[in-house]
């Protein structure tokens, strides 16, 4: 039998959720991607619920992404950006929260750059909470479109090969990707330089590989990860040229592979550092289907839970 909801009030991180859970959100994507394709985008199936956008960290495409997706929903929107705000006085998170549920907000979808953050707020207010990425911990919604994306091309994960390339340490897209890969059934592997893997890599049951080249012969999907130099509060590379030289990725090895790699990034992109832009245009490249299954698979997560009211 077919699952009908979430098995969860909130979604803090893919940690928490189950495989039938990330199905259920995938067979609901499926619906609104047609929705969303339709010459009117829009569906009541939100209306007279008002969702809360907390970004208490910059964001643009993630912000953009939800914002669409709410208002194809027909929900109320509060935006609320931190940069401009009263935290900025010295208010608290939970000062900040309790100001906005006063307004009687009943969804949040929350930016921050303290992982947990949205976990100790699930634990103190009422509404549910979208983590729309807590510090280098876990960006969920960004690991089930990025999911979303490969079943498409692929069919189902069971067996897949997915290698995760670059800044392994500094990203929470690719812990909430290896968690939903791994729940999904697929491979993965992650390829990066020694410095930008976490020390716990081993715990989490991924193959390890240095070379670019024999990551890219051995996997059916390659997620390419931004360098994240704004997080990164040492040197851990030498520089950005050596970087790109040792694990960018261009057309030329591409061509040079035994089979066709479908290249993946959650973006931006470093141009000229991670990929080519002869790869991040090509037909290897799925960059644009992401953009697009974001705001589906959004819709599904705010659809979902918006049920468990």
């Amino acid at each position: 039998m077919t699952q009908k909801e979430l098995s969860t009030k909130h979604v803090l991180g893919i940690k928490y959720l189950t495989p039938e859970d990330i199905r259920l959100i995938f067979e609901t994507a499926e619906n609104f991607k047609e929705v969303i394709n339709r010459p009117i985008k829009k569906v009541p199936s939100l209306r007279d619920v008002t969702v809360a956008n907390l970004f208490f960290e910059n964001s643009t495409r993630t912000r953009i992404s939800f914002e669409l997706a709410e208002k194809r929903l027909s929900a109320d929107i509060v935006n609320f950006s931190a940069s401009s705000s009263s935290v900025k006085k010295g208010e608290t998170l939970l000062d900040t929260v309790n100001n906005i549920l006063s307004m009687k907000v009943d969804m949040v979808v929350m930016r921050h750059p303290a992982p947990g953050a949205p976990a100790f707020l699930a634990k103190h207010i009422d509404a549910n909470i979208i983590n729309a990425g807590d510090g280098t911990h876990e960006h969920p919604t960004q690991a089930l479109l990025d999911a979303y994306s490969m079943r498409e091309q692929l069919g189902d994960l069971q067996g897949k090969k997915i290698v995760i390339v670059g800044d392994i340490l500094h990203s929470r897209v690719a812990l909430s990707n290896i968690f939903c890969l791994q729940k999904l059934g697929a491979k993965v592997k992650v390829c990066g330089p020694p410095t930008l893997l976490p020390k716990y890599i081993n715990e989490l049951d991924v193959g390890v590989e240095y070379d670019i080249r024999k990551a890219l012969e051995w996997c059916d999907v390659a997620n390419v990860l931004r360098i994240q130099l704004e997080r990164q509060d040492i040197k851990y590379i030498p520089s950005i040229r050596e970087y790109s030289q040792y694990y960018g990725i261009n057309k030329a090895m591409l061509d040079n592979l035994n089979s066709e790699v479908i290249i993946m990034h959650p973006g931006p992109i470093n141009r000229g550092v991670e990929l080519t832009s002869d790869v991040a245009d090509s037909d290897q490249s799925i960059i644009l289907q992401q953009v697009e299954n974001g705001v589906a698979v959004r819709m599904a997560v705010l659809y979902l839970l918006a049920a468990k009211r």
